[in-house]
């Protein structure tokens, strides 16, 4: 029995014996929970349980999982709960699941510090409180200290096995993982209680592995994801390391899982929460992607947008992006199926990426691919929050990257990742022997971005993301390890190829501010995916001046009038920080001097003020992804030859977002970052109004020269003139189409970029 203080303030003794099924649902009190595992109150275990249309998944709770070991023969002891449970009764599972509670004696609350540092006493009590309740082992048999916290998973799963399809019945936790040994299961007393336990059974980890083969046995949803994660092919397999080292802790994450699907549904109906790969859904990208909507117009309102749709189909059909994959120097220099492999993931892990690798020059593309490879596989690591046993190990890899993929050609990393991410660590060898093949100076470059993108990566690992970096500084900290270093290497891979000067090999600077400038706006365009996938980057000395609750999910709350404004304030803000990047990028473009190149860098850039345009002061951010038309990124695409080109873009977006704030401002709106977000917008038009002339001028001469042409054609038709010229009028129609479609590039003249090949010759 254990002693308990109630609600009037009196200690009561909770005693498991003396109450019934129903008895438990009605007066155990768990801990109400928020999605980072802080107790924000409280509710009786039958409503939290109850699963119903205005609570799809019950209510959050926390609970805990024993695994109770003999350490002489490396047994489990497993339960299968009674028939006679409310919640999935009959199905086997771990030693022990169940529920700190309220008001016990000793507490069974534990506090963020508890979880920081492995302690968690208020779990190991409650875990002791129930081990003697379920299966009559005593409390003196079950010292505190030896119980070892792991880890905690959130999930949750409707009882649809036992109840069906609308039952009214689940679990919706965040589960301590606990550990426990014997020496010998002969010490240990075990009875039973009936209305707890039909029978346990003590097995090794091949007999586990047999008894879930058996379709004709039920296991709870909770132990399926734990043993799939962790327990058969990690914990149980070295339990030894696991019990008497931290190497498989993991005090920081919350590892995230929707049930098996048999377990979706219940009577509230509820779909995939987490949709993570667990259960093999290849079709989802790492992270939080896929997980929140994305933001798209209406086919009607897309196919509005004449010249857009025309720019897609030109795009598209009739002038895509050259591939240079298939030239001879290549063909010559790397092993076909090795590249192929390279080229066909490069595909699926960035489709957009890999058209604007596969248009540069032969004789750097394939430096480009792999360098873009060797850092996804690096990213994939960093982003995977529940393969790894402790964060210490993931820093580990991290740290060692450029020591063993780039070094050992029979490197690879299974288990890691989802999806195609998955498969380019698995087949990491491939592309080891890709990079092989490279020049010295590539390998180098690659090496060393590597290796210090690592060091950032592992730098960030152990901090709490959950709401946001900590300031500006620690925001383009983060940015400059993550992409700005990855301009750094462009730029001295570009130098490495002869393409481009030598001494572009030291614009860091402005390498730097180009990669900042591209990572903030993805940052600030994926604000939802980020914020549910708990790792979050917007900066808390910004957003906090806007969040009333001091919490970074306070945005998310859009239908809330004050929400709402306080929300695009602090978009604004960020908008214009990643704004003030701009000039940096132009000045950068501009002293390219490889139309390949040039074009690389220039359409990932057109892209981001595009993207930093639709988010300004648009609440979409906060509901979910908002991304540019795809006839807008075609458009966009078709217009990066030319830095006069890229700076009329450029001049067109900072105009819209003048033009939105202005109209804000207008309608009443004071928005704090009003006058740096002109200001912001000035100074691109300043250093972008000649380029913007130019391709106006460009555009309207050959549009009134073909105007007067067909004006011509259609004069000479209706006129009664006596002297009739053959095909007279089919010829100034063909003219004016002409002028129209190569007007503009004829009267703009060179600009001043040359075509890798051009280079090469005048070396």
């Amino acid at each position: 029995m254990v002693k308990s203080n109630g609600t009037n303030g009196h200690t009561t003794t909770w005693d498991g014996n003396a109450m019934t099924q129903t008895d438990m649902m009605e007066k155990d009190t768990v801990l109400v929970l928020d999605h980072e595992d802080n107790v924000i109150g409280s509710a009786s275990k039958r409503t939290s349980h109850e699963f119903k249309t205005e609570q799809q998944r019950g209510i959050l709770h926390r609970a805990f999982s024993v695994f109770l070991f003999d350490e002489s023969t490396g047994e489990l002891l497993l339960q299968q709960r009674a028939s006679t449970k409310i919640t999935f009764p009959n199905v086997w599972t771990n030693t022990c699941c169940s529920h700190p509670l309220h008001g016990m004696e000793p507490p069974e609350v534990d506090k963020p510090e508890a979880v920081a540092n492995g302690t968690v006493v208020g779990a190991k009590y409650a875990a002791i409180r129930k081990l003697d309740h379920e299966l009559g082992i005593p409390a003196h048999e079950l010292p505190v200290e030896k119980f070892k916290f792991l880890t905690r998973l959130h999930y949750w799963a409707a009882d649809t096995v036992t109840h069906g399809n609308e039952s009214p019945w689940g679990e919706h936790e965040i589960d301590y993982v606990l550990f426990f040994c014997i020496k010998d299961k002969s010490e240990l007393t075990i009875k039973p209680h009936p209305d707890e336990v039909d029978a346990y059974k003590w097995v090794t980890r091949e007999g586990l592995t047999d008894m879930m083969a058996d379709k004709k046995l039920l296991f709870s949803p909770w132990f399926r994801l734990i043993c799939k994660k962790w327990l058969l092919n990690s914990w149980w397999k070295d339990l030894n390391a696991t019990m008497t080292t931290d190497v498989h802790c993991d005090f920081v994450n919350i590892h995230k899982f929707d049930p098996p699907k048999e377990h979706l549904g219940g009577l509230g109906k509820a779909g995939p929460l987490f949709e993570d790969d667990a259960q093999g859904d290849a079709s989802k990208k790492q992270g939080a992607y896929g997980k929140v909507k994305t933001h798209k117009e209406p086919i009607v309102k897309q196919l509005s947008h004449i010249d857009e749709v025309f720019a897609a189909i030109y795009f598209m059909y009739i002038k895509p992006l050259k591939s240079n994959l298939d030239s001879a120097y290549i063909k010559d220099t790397f092993d076909a199926d090795d590249l192929a492999f390279c080229d066909e993931i490069l595909v699926k892990v960035s489709r957009s990426f890999a058209a604007v690798i596969r248009q540069l020059p032969s004789t750097m593309l394939v430096d480009i691919l792999i360098f873009y490879l060797v850092l996804r596989a690096l990213d994939t690591i960093e982003d995977d929050t529940t393969s790894f046993p402790s964060q210490e190990v993931k820093i580990g890899h991290l740290l060692s990257f450029h020591k063993t993929a780039l070094a050992d050609p029979t490197w690879t990393m299974d288990g890691v990742g989802e999806a195609d991410e998955k498969r380019l660590l698995q087949n990491f060898d491939k592309c080891h022997r890709v990079y092989a093949k490279l020049g010295d100076k590539s390998r180098r470059v690659i090496t060393d971005i590597a290796q210090r993108m690592a060091t950032g990566m592992a730098e960030f690992v152990g901090k709490d993301l959950g709401q946001g970096t900590k300031d500006i500084s620690q925001y383009n900290r983060y940015c400059h390890f993550v992409a700005g270093l990855v301009g750094e290497g462009l730029s001295r891979l570009f130098a490495a190829s002869g393409l481009e000067k030598p001494s572009f090999a030291g614009e860091l600077f402005l390498s730097d501010q180009m990669g900042l400038f591209l990572q903030k706006t993805n940052i600030i365009r994926d604000y939802l995916e980020d914020y549910v996938d708990h790792r979050a980057f917007w900066p808390q000395t910004v957003w906090k001046k806007y969040a009333e609750t001091g919490e970074l999910g306070y945005f998310t709350k859009q239908e809330d009038p004050k929400v709402r404004v306080k929300s695009l304030e602090c978009l604004n803000e960020l908008v214009t920080d990643a704004l003030e990047l701009a000039p940096d990028c132009l000045a950068y473009m501009s002293k390219l001097q490889c139309e390949e190149i040039f074009r690389f860098c220039a359409i990932p850039q057109v892209m981001a003020i595009s993207t930093l345009e639709k988010c300004y002061s648009n609440s979409d951010v906060f509901t979910g992804v908002v991304k540019i038309r795809k006839g807008t990124s075609c458009k966009l695409i078709l217009s990066t030859n030319t830095l006069a080109e890229v700076h009329d873009i450029f001049y067109l977006f900072a105009q819209r977002i003048i033009a939105k704030a202005t109209a804000d401002r207008a309608k009443g709106v004071m928005d704090p970052s009003f006058h740096r977000s002109i200001k912001a917008c000035d100074n691109i038009l300043e250093m972008t109004s000649a380029g913007r002339e130019k391709q106006q001028w460009a555009r309207r001469m050959p549009l009134a020269v073909s105007t007067l042409l067909l004006g011509a054609a259609g004069a000479y038709s209706y006129s009664g003139a006596k002297l009739k010229i053959p095909y007279l009028r089919e010829g100034l129609l063909l003219v004016a189409a002409g002028v129209y479609a190569f007007g503009p590039s004829a009267m703009l003249g060179s600009s001043g970029l040359k075509a890798a090949k051009t280079l090469r010759k005048n070396k």
